[in-house]
């Protein structure tokens, strides 16, 4: 048999003339010489552009690759790719091949030389200039604060204020006024770039300079560079050849050093801007800002901003006016308490309630000392407000995230489903549904922020104060422990873990090991631990040893190439979510995870299909978009008639499916897959009408061929009946 693949190989290159067979098996060493010499120019090449892109984009302002240029050099990435794939297989060869690979090296080289002989030309152009300036931010309508609004504007437009801090207390609105000015600026053409930046509490030197090199779109010549002094010196540059520009540091806490950063100290001769929003007064002194406080809205503009906000049927109510004006009263001028306030009030009419309620606010605002306790207070009397108890812990799970982060509403709803929260039902739509009435609700009522872009990116995210007041109930209630994104290098030391936590976030650190010392030893309760975004390469073999209920773990774009086998023991596991781990390779047996109803492993690196997937019999989500994986073993799919959501990398020709091993999944909601023939896709979609299946999303290929549907969008493949009644496909 080991003979039968080279002869079959023989035999093909035999319908080539004989002499050029012959040619190929006496000269493949010369082939192969020539092969690897035209591939080195190719890579030096790409390269040399690169790096002349690079430097055109850190000279003029806003400039960005032309589209050829993009095309050329992810073309010749995938092409050389290929011809690595070509060297291992003429590495590996027999010499009954020889022949076929000389004709196979050749054909690569000439493919190698057409790329060269289409290089873009550094003398025509690589870039051009960038579309626009900056993008519009999001942000609610600016009820009142004018005046500030005006002072800021007027400080910008003259030439000796470089510097200008805007500073007030937690939920006075210092944000949403810069987010309206950054817009203005941008209609208004003053200046030919604005750039924003968040800056958190727990203050990140590269992430600062990884941010503002995004919104440069520069980003990627900071990634290779580790070295803080010399990205401080590669940002210095960008941003000095950004044209005259404002650069805007939102939510400011501490004393910020420009020099550290690689920001250039603003001056009125380049025209340049640096505004920054903070808490603290002191930090605009000593950062040598023109000064602007933001002060809280008068009493009319107060009462304005809450009757826009707690709707106009209870406005019209002459019987409960008194009482709003007296809760208005209690918000302090506070336009964040303000709209949280009134989205609790929403919709209720009974004066009584309504006294009640104003009674509970003054009572609770009474009770603390200090302006920031007051707002604390506030915003947890909406909270205590939301009555239901499923809502309140969808909304205590999102200061699981670190400060400032933008969390996808799919990615929150999905997590909600994994920690039951939402019940479960008979389909995964109807889930989502219930997820999306949640967040409707915290929306409504201020306490989640909608943070959908212009390009439709569906995002939420928490207010600074919102966030604090969630996290203080956390630790009221043992049941959390959050620290995320605080530059941890390490996990929390033993003592940290209480043996009454629940859920513990770890996201966004820059933990690379977990190693045994500090392993917690009482973690009997613990179902969920989120490790996501995290440098982790290495877990301690007895890590998940002491954590007999946990249920959901996250290790998603971390580095992992295995996971210990102590991870068996988790007998109660219904998630594992191993989304981006670039480097994981292979998966202990998971035949112990009889509860397990999500699996992701998308875009990892194993080959095969983990042991034992076959006898998980309560999967509801499996997502397999795998390019390296070999193959879906016969009989696995068959097995999971449980799920909703399936997920296969349609570039990966390896893991074409079958009609008759799809069949038995009924319940089948969203699918990604690729079948090998049309003829496969039609005994799928005639199964799918026979079993009134009713997938909601897909995205089907077929050789070259693709179709796509999402409720409301078309299809690029047109299903018809003809007149035996079978459904027929149509391209």
């Amino acid at each position: 048999m080991e003979y039968v693949e080279p002869v079959l190989g023989i035999a093909n290159c035999l319908g080539t003339p004989a002499y050029k067979y012959l040619l190929y098996h006496r000269k493949l060493n010369d082939y192969v010489r020539n092969f690897k010499r035209t591939r080195d120019e190719l890579n030096c090449k790409m390269e040399d552009i690169e790096l002349q892109l690079k430097a055109e984009l850190l000279r003029p302002l806003g400039k960005i690759p032309k589209k050829g240029v993009e095309n050329w050099l992810k073309a010749v990435k995938e092409m050389i790719r290929e011809a690595q794939v070509v060297e291992n297989k003429v590495g590996n060869g027999r010499y009954l091949c020889r022949a076929c690979n000389g004709k196979l090296v050749n054909e690569k080289t000439r493919e190698m030389k057409e790329f060269l002989d289409n290089a873009p030309n550094a003398s025509e152009g690589l870039t051009m200039d960038g579309p626009i300036a900056g993008l519009l931010l999001p942000t609610s309508e600016l009820d009142g604060e004018e005046a500030v609004r005006n002072e800021i504007w007027a400080c910008l437009m003259q030439e000796e204020v470089s510097k200008i801090g805007v500073w007030g207390m937690g939920g006075v609105g210092k944000t949403t006024i810069m987010k309206h000015i950054h817009n203005d600026i941008l209609k208004q053409h003053r200046f030919e770039r604005v750039i924003w930046v968040t800056i958190s509490k727990e203050f990140n030197v590269m992430k600062v300079q990884d941010n503002i090199a995004s919104a440069l779109k520069a980003k990627e010549y900071l990634d290779k560079e580790e070295d803080k002094l010399r990205r401080a010196a590669i940002l210095s540059e960008m941003l000095k050849n950004a044209g005259k520009h404002v650069l805007i540091l939102d939510d400011v806490w501490d004393k910020v050093s420009l020099e550290e950063v690689g920001i250039p100290e603003p001056s009125g001769s380049t025209g340049c801007k640096l505004v920054l929003t903070t808490r603290s007064e002191h930090v605009c002194k000593y950062m040598g800002c023109k000064v602007i406080k933001v002060k809280p809205l008068l009493e009319d503009e107060a009462l304005i901003l809450f009757l826009n906000k707690v709707g106009p049927n209870i406005v019209q109510s002459p019987t409960i006016m008194p009482t709003l004006k007296l809760v208005v009263k209690e918000c302090a001028g506070l336009p964040l308490t303000i709209v949280v306030v009134a989205g609790t009030m929403k919709g209720e009419y009974n004066p009584r309630i309504l006294k009640n309620a104003l009674k509970d606010l003054k009572e609770r605002i009474g009770k603390v000392e200090g302006v920031e306790a007051e707002v604390i207070e506030r915003l947890k009397f909406s909270f205590d407000h939301l009555k239901d108890e499923k809502v309140k812990d969808c909304f205590l799970y999102c200061a699981l995230y670190p400060e400032d982060y933008e969390i996808h509403k799919v990615e929150l709803i999905e997590c909600w489903i994994a920690e039951i929260f939402i019940d479960e039902m008979d389909t995964r739509q109807e889930m989502e549904d219930e997820g999306l009435t949640i967040l409707k609700r915290l929306e409504d009522n201020c306490l989640l922020e909608n943070n959908t872009t212009q390009f439709g990116l569906h995002g939420i995210k928490m207010h600074d104060a919102v966030r604090e007041m969630a996290l203080l109930i956390t630790r009221m209630n043992p049941r959390y422990m959050v620290q995320a994104g605080l530059q941890l290098e390490e996990l929390p030391k033993k003592e940290k873990w209480s043996p009454d936590i629940e859920k513990a976030s770890l996201m966004c650190n820059y933990i690379s090991e977990i190693s045994i010392d500090v392993l917690p030893t009482k973690c009997q309760l613990l179902t969920t631990l989120l490790l996501q975004e995290n440098p982790i390469k290495k877990i301690s073999i007895s890590f998940f040893t002491n954590m007999p209920c946990l249920s959901v773990l996250n290790l998603s774009s971390t580095k992992v190439k295995s996971l210990p086998n102590s991870i068996s023991e988790l007998k109660k596991f219904t998630t594992m979510l191993l989304r981006g781990c670039r480097e994981l390779r292979d998966l202990p047996c998971l035949s112990m995870f009889q509860e397990l109803k999500k699996l992701d492993l998308c875009w990892t690196k194993i080959e095969e299909v983990p042991e034992g997937m076959d006898l998980l019999i309560k999967l509801r989500y499996l997502d397999l978009e795998v390019f390296t994986l070999k193959e879906i073993p016969a009989g696995l799919l068959p097995k999971l008639v449980h799920l909703q959501h399936l997920s296969f990398d349609v570039d990966n020709e390896k893991t074409s499916l079958k009609a008759e091993e799809m069949e038995p999944l009924k319940k089948l909601e969203y699918f990604t897959g690729r079948f090998e023939e049309f003829g496969e896709l039609n005994k799928f979609i005639s199964s799918m009408q026979q079993s009134k299946k009713n997938l909601i999303k897909y995205s089907l290929h077929v050789g070259s061929y693709s179709m796509g549907c999402e409720r409301g969008k078309s299809v690029s493949i047109v299903l018809e009946k003809n007149s035996s009644n079978n459904e027929q496909q149509r391209a």
